[in-house]
């Protein structure tokens, strides 16, 4: 059962700054340099209906899959060192098909 990972946000930073071009770009090498990272992908929000103006979407092959992502030293060091200090806010999402 794959799962379907995704995080939308708003960063702290201006929209079209060097600072939110850099988080999306260390977020994007960091995280798809992780063990089992598939389909990676960051995405702009283009509707007026959610504050949160970006996602980082990506998926795993299964939950044990995800959990050594999330567990992975790559991910807690971005987590603490980036992402806490400038994403203002966020809501994350994990998804799975249902069975048939």
């Amino acid at each position: 059962m794959s799962i379907e990972h995704t995080v939308a946000f708003r960063l702290s930073h201006p929209a079209g700054s060097a600072e939110e071009a850099a988080f999306l770009e260390e977020g994007r090498t960091v995280l798809t340099s992780i063990p089992g990272v598939e389909d990676f992908a960051v995405m702009r929000q283009v509707s007026a209906k959610s504050p949160l103006t970006w996602q980082f979407r990506m998926r795993f092959a299964d939950q044990a899959t995800f959990d050594a992502y999330d567990a992975h030293p790559s991910h807690v060091d971005f987590v603490a060192r980036r992402w806490v200090p400038e994403v203002a806010e966020f809501q994350e999402l994990d998804f799975v098909a249902p069975s048939a």
